[in-house]
Formats: C-alpha cells, sequence, structure tokens
C-alpha cells in the first residue's frame, strides 16, 4: 500500500471544504500559513462593504478549523465626512457577529475632505510662489491615491505596530481578481514593508482573491447579516467613500440619493467651483445631481467650467522641455521662454483668483535661479517632485 503524501495547504482547503459544505474557502501561500501556524496576529481590514464582510467571515471560520490562537482584530479606516452614515454600523455588526474586538483608527491631521481642502490651499500657495508649473488639482487621482497611502495604510500601520510590537501579523484584505483588471494580477500574498520590523514580519494575504462576486453575497447571506445600505436602498454597487474618485456615474448618483451625503456634496461641488478641476478628470460632480446645489452654487460652477477650459488651453502653451518632470527644475528658461511662463502665470492666476508672485520674465528667471542653485546646494526637491512620488506599491494594501 502506498501513501499519499498531501501538503498542508491543500490538505487544509479539503478539511474547510467537507466541514462546512460549501466550496468558498480562502487561497493561502506557505508563508501565510507558516504565520498563521506561529498565531501571528491577524489583522482584518474592513470598510462595511461586501468584499471585507465576506473576507472577514471567511477568515474567521479558516482561523478556527486550523486552531489558530493569536490575536484577532478587525480594522476599520474611518475617513470622517466622506463615510457613508452605514459604513461603521456594518463594521460593529461583524465584530459583534464573530466576537472580534473593532479597532477604528483616523487619521489625526484630519478626514479625507480636509485632506483635499488641505492640499488645495498648498497647491495655491505652491503656484503662487513658482514651485510648480502648471496649477495642480485638489483631488486624489487613480494614479495618485494618498486617500489610500495617508488615511488607510499609514494610520492602520501605524496602530498595529503600536499595539502588536513583538508579534508577526498577517493583514487581511477583500480584494478579489473578478473586481478590476489591476487586481487581476496581484499576489496572493506579498511583504508588507509598513508592517516589517526587525524581528516580526508584516505580511497582505487576499484571502478571497479567487471569489467571484456571487460567493461574496452568498458568504454573507449565510451570516445572516445584512448589506450596507448603500446596496440595498441606494443600488450601490461599491461601498467606499460616499463620492469615490473611482466611482461610476451610477454610484455617484446613488450616494447622491442618500440625504445623509447631500452636505458632503455640496462641499465637493464647491471645491469643484473653487479650483476649477472637476472631481473625476472631465467628469464634474456638480453635474451627477445639480438639483441639490443652490442657484448661487450652479451660478459658480458654470463659471469654473468656463475657467477650466480656458486654464487647459493657457496652460498647453508651456513647452514640454519646461514641464515637470522629476528634479525639477532642470533647465533655465530662455527669455522668451521666462515672458511666456509669466504670461501663462498671470492669466491662469487671475482665472483662479490666486495673487501670484513672479509674473514678469525677470521675475520667472530669478525664480529659477534660485531653484537651481538649492538643488546644486543639495537642497530638498520641488513639492511637485513630492506630489508626483507614485503610491503604486501602497494602494491595494488595504484595499477593503
Amino acid at each position: 500500500m502506498s501513501l499519499q503524501i498531501i501538503d498542508l495547504s491543500t490538505l487544509r482547503q479539503r478539511i474547510e471544504h467537507n466541514v462546512t459544505n460549501v466550496a468558498r474557502f480562502v487561497t493561502s501561500t506557505p508563508e501565510v500559513d507558516a504565520l498563521l501556524d506561529a498565531d501571528a496576529v491577524v489583522a482584518i481590514g474592513v470598510s462595511g462593504g461586501k468584499d471585507s464582510v465576506a473576507c472577514a467571515l471567511a477568515v474567521a471560520r479558516h482561523l478556527d478549523l486550523i486552531g489558530h490562537t493569536g490575536p484577532r482584530v478587525l480594522v476599520h479606516a474611518d475617513l470622517g465626512r466622506v463615510e457613508w452614515k452605514d459604513s461603521a454600523p456594518v463594521c460593529e455588526r461583524l465584530a459583534a457577529h464573530l466576537g472580534w474586538e473593532l479597532l477604528t483608527v483616523r487619521r489625526k491631521a484630519g478626514d479625507m475632505l480636509a485632506r483635499w481642502q488641505k492640499r488645495w490651499e498648498n497647491n495655491v500657495t505652491r503656484y503662487r510662489e513658482l514651485s510648480c508649473v502648471r496649477l495642480i488639482l485638489p483631488w486624489t487621482t487613480p494614479s495618485m491615491r494618498f486617500c489610500t497611502s495617508e488615511l488607510k495604510t499609514a494610520v492602520i500601520t501605524s496602530a498595529l505596530k503600536k499595539r502588536y510590537p513583538e508579534h508577526d501579523i498577517v493583514n487581511v484584505t477583500g480584494v478579489r481578481r473578478q473586481e478590476s483588471s489591476a487586481r487581476s494580477k496581484m499576489p496572493v500574498a506579498a511583504p508588507l514593508p509598513a508592517l516589517t520590523r526587525r524581528n516580526n514580519r508584516g505580511v497582505t494575504w487576499n484571502a478571497i482573491i479567487e471569489w467571484p462576486v456571487g460567493d461574496v453575497f452568498a458568504e454573507i447571506a449565510a451570516a445572516g447579516l445584512a448589506l450596507h445600505e448603500a446596496y440595498t436602498r441606494y443600488g450601490a454597487s461599491r461601498v467606499s467613500c460616499a463620492f469615490c474618485i473611482m466611482s461610476s456615474l451610477a454610484d455617484l448618483r446613488a450616494a447622491a440619493g442618500c440625504a445623509d451625503n447631500h452636505d458632503l456634496y455640496r462641499e465637493m461641488v464647491a471645491m469643484e467651483a473653487s479650483s476649477t478641476f472637476a472631481f473625476q478628470g472631465q467628469r464634474w460632480l456638480a453635474d451627477v445631481s445639480p438639483d441639490l446645489l443652490s442657484s448661487s452654487l450652479k451660478a459658480d460652477v458654470a463659471r469654473s467650467k468656463a475657467a477650466a477650459i480656458k486654464r487647459q488651453a493657457i496652460e498647453a502653451e508651456i513647452p514640454a522641455h519646461l514641464l515637470f518632470t522629476a528634479g525639477w527644475p532642470t533647465v533655465r528658461p530662455t527669455l522668451e521662454e521666462a515672458a511666456l511662463i509669466a504670461s501663462v502665470r498671470s492669466r491662469v492666476a487671475a482665472l483662479v483668483g490666486i495673487d501670484a508672485d513672479h509674473t514678469t520674465a525677470s521675475s520667472v528667471l530669478q525664480r529659477y535661479d534660485d531653484l537651481l542653485a538649492a538643488r546644486a546646494d543639495g537642497g530638498c526637491a520641488s513639492t511637485e517632485v513630492t506630489l508626483s512620488v507614485s503610491l503604486a506599491s501602497q494602494q491595494a494594501e488595504f484595499a477593503f
């Protein structure tokens, strides 16, 4: 008689399938299995959305089956005024169902709306003093999601390291391949530098990465938990910020249909109006539900849209070699180019209402001389360089 040798991961999956009589089991890796066997901390990020709820349910079941006895915690990053009002209650109900602690963390410097407002204030200052060539938008973008890096990743990892200074930590997310092309290429697990310390490891584990959306809903239904009202009452397809830079038009309309979000909607539209930057590239949040806006705010938006078109046309006059690149500024403009930059700045500043410095050729040249001298002396890089740093490596670490 020959013995069939089965690896531990396969055995666990078979046990889970047989015991629960369902096909909804987690996907793991040898590294994650080893950490769980060593009773590492398991921290599951939860937003109130369907994927994070289903992930928490599946992982909790898996941990019970393998006899994990290490610390377990649900972590909710509260983004403040941009949150759906039902998000925190959904997380609380989940925690009560599992019998786990819910750790809620917040950015000390302010919520997501405050971060956008402060970013715009800072960008106006940068433009005024010629620390950037073109005016910089206030919003997060798909390629620069500081909403994730600053208000989720940084805050959560800091809290977990303080709470568990001598533990390995497995950070669990509800990322699924089916969600997007980018997520379809993500690994099951990967090292998480923000949680890695000298003697302790930090790993991100995408435990339900292979699940289709049907399994997500089935998992939640089997637990008898109510879905977030964004799905059931307002028809949203996803839950994140009420108005998210990644939201479809239908989801933006769903958010605008909730009275709890109306004050937020108007504040965000006011930022579009003051900045001349649409919330989603060429899609203006103001157009999603204009019936919620006052006549004066509608007028402000109309002026802002017209100004945005002019601003883009004016800034297009700047030659490509003078635009931002790593290490800007890399060249000194000619006198003619400096005159053009001064002209562009004067016209853009007038459109947006900025009292800009350096609106003459001689002043622009002096400013460039100062910036180039600072670079030669090893001074700090341009503030625009900092803004351009890629956040791609952090974007998926806490995708709830």
